[in-house]
């Protein structure tokens, strides 16, 4: 990426996108606010999508199972913001499919029920 000027704005996120928020990421060990905001952002993103993608060692959590791992990453793994601000997102169906929302809306309709 870093060949390619129009890129080199994102070289940062994707860096330093598998850091984690208490110091205990890689490559460098950056902790907190020293990791950069698209960082920070796409290490939501990508623990995501590796959590709702089928793999060849496991298969995918459902959205709701997913969401609530990234929510207890909140503080350690991830920035608590951002994390607020992707469930937020879900939430109001603005991430995902609709196959998603629909299975996130009914998750939520249950554990109001119960």
């Amino acid at each position: 990426m870093s060949h390619a000027r129009q890129l080199a704005p994102y070289v940062p996120g994707v860096l330093y996108h598998h850091e984690m928020y208490n110091g205990n990421g890689y490559p460098e060990g950056l902790q907190g606010e020293h990791i950069p905001l698209d960082a920070r952002i796409m290490g939501v993103a990508d623990a995501f999508a590796a959590m709702t993608s089928d793999r060849s060692y496991s298969d995918a959590l459902t959205l709701p199972l997913a969401l609530e791992e990234i929510k207890q990453g909140a503080g350690t793994q991830f920035d608590g913001e951002v994390v607020e601000a992707f469930i937020s997102l879900c939430e109001k169906g603005k991430l995902g499919n609709k196959h998603d929302t629909a299975i996130f809306d009914t998750a939520r309709n249950e554990s109001k029920s119960t």
